[in-house]
């Protein structure tokens, strides 16, 4: 194979940056990333990580939260600022608050230190195939069936995206796909469970915080619902879950 075919091969893997103060997960997860076929790069620390993040644009970042010269916190808000690029975390088994924290400032998901590698890869694969769904084409001037309009709010689920009064709201790839089933769901109550299992992918008998959804709908509100703390849109089904206010 030549170098030039190599090089488009190369450009057609899905990329991952692998962030971790520790060598030998780096080492790990580099290997076994690079073995189900992605394209991976790699960060020691924080500030290196925005280097490598904005010279690379990898379609997902596997991000650990204690590190040195910038913690993943501030990773995150930093590709917060300009991207969607998924962010899976990497956090300690007891600080329940590492995740949470994580999670509003924007990551999709967590993944709990230790882990097993094959337990992270099937987090990456249900990931980044829920959030880069390619964008469908609609011609111009014509009316695209998926489009679902609800008060003020305008959800293109072609396009995956969402507009209020013309005006566009960037959600996450996990936010969008969250909202679109609701969505397509309206009237229809969903456990955090049921959710977890359409969304995150999650198998039924994962163990997992489910306030996993619980921040991912929070985040949601704060950004399509007139008065987040009194929701008309994204409604909570007592002793269920969510859904969203029925579209008929």
């Amino acid at each position: 194979m030549t170098e030039e075919i190599q090089n488009e091969a190369s450009d057609s893997k899905q990329k991952v940056l692998v962030v971790d103060d520790e060598a030998s997960i780096r080492r790990i997860l580099e290997t076994r990333l690079k073995m189900v076929g992605y394209d991976v790069v790699t960060a020691e620390d924080g500030e290196e990580a925005v280097e490598v993040y904005n010279k690379t644009a990898p379609d997902l970042v596997i991000l650990d939260v204690m590190m040195p010269k910038m913690d993943g916190y501030g990773v995150t808000r930093e590709i917060r600022r300009t991207s969607d690029v998924p962010i899976i975390i990497l956090t300690a088994l007891g600080d329940v608050s590492e995740r949470i924290t994580g999670l509003e400032l924007g990551a999709d998901d967590y993944v709990i230190k230790p882990f097993s590698p094959k337990e992270l890869e099937a987090r990456v694969k249900a990931v980044l195939r829920r959030t880069t769904t390619k964008e469908i084409a609609v011609p111009t001037g014509k009316t695209a069936k998926n489009v679902i309009t609800t008060g003020q709010i305008k959800i293109d689920t072609a396009r995956r995206q969402v507009y209020r009064k013309n005006e566009r709201i960037r959600l996450t790839g996990m936010e969008f796909s969250l909202l679109e089933l609701l969505v397509n769901n309206s009237g229809q109550a969903y456990s955090r469970n049921e959710i977890l299992q359409h969304v995150w992918a999650y198998p039924p008998d994962h163990r997992i915080d489910t306030r996993v959804v619980d921040v991912h709908i929070s985040r949601l509100r704060s950004k399509l619902e007139a008065d987040p703390a009194n929701p008309e849109l994204i409604l909570t089904a007592r002793g269920i879950g969510y859904m969203f206010q029925r579209i008929n």
